[in-house]
């Protein structure tokens, strides 16, 4: 059985590298899941670099794992269950746009986050690969933020010249 098919309570075992599934939702919906299943498959059939193979490439990457699953989880509970997968595509909006952490840090950090994540987890496994990737994946999410970006500033001005319309009804 190869090293790479031991699996158990979703510990993930790769050899001398045992370390719980980090790569987080950005809350968008299931493909990011998928993509970060898709993700782990194709990096366990990639070669490894030497230089992504030593304690600083290993710490390195556990920075950036725990950094980008903060900026996920924290965006996350910043936003609620209605913010995070329901929010602006239905509708339903905050109260205000959120802008305390992360939100203060990074203007997409579900974005951001799962990139390091991803990117982490590309050095952690020593995988070159996994590194093309991650810029590629960064590059999805930086056309989605072209679109997306836009959307929810305009969604939130709507409603604010609603407000100050019925205002002046009143």
């Amino acid at each position: 059985m190869s090293q790479y098919a031991t699996q158990k309570y979703g510990l993930v075992d790769f050899g001398q590298k045992s370390l719980l599934r980090h790569l987080p939702s950005t809350g968008k919906g299931k493909h990011v899941d998928v993509l970060g299943s898709s993700y782990e498959r194709a990096l366990r059939a990639q070669p490894s670099h030497p230089l992504l193979e030593t304690p600083a490439s290993n710490y390195l990457a556990y920075v950036l794992i725990a950094t980008g699953n903060t900026l996920v989880i924290s965006s996350m509970w910043a936003l609620g269950l209605t913010g995070t997968y329901l929010g602006d595509y239905f509708g339903i909006l905050m109260d205000y746009r959120v802008t305390s952490f992360p939100f203060n840090v990074v203007d997409a950090p579900m974005y951001y986050g799962s990139t390091l994540s991803f990117l982490g987890t590309a050095i952690l496994y020593g995988k070159p690969a996994g590194i093309l990737l991650t810029v590629e994946v960064l590059a999805i999410y930086m056309i989605a933020l072209t679109y997306e970006d836009p959307f929810t500033a305009e969604i939130y001005a709507k409603r604010e010249r609603e407000r100050k319309q019925g205002k002046k009804n009143s």
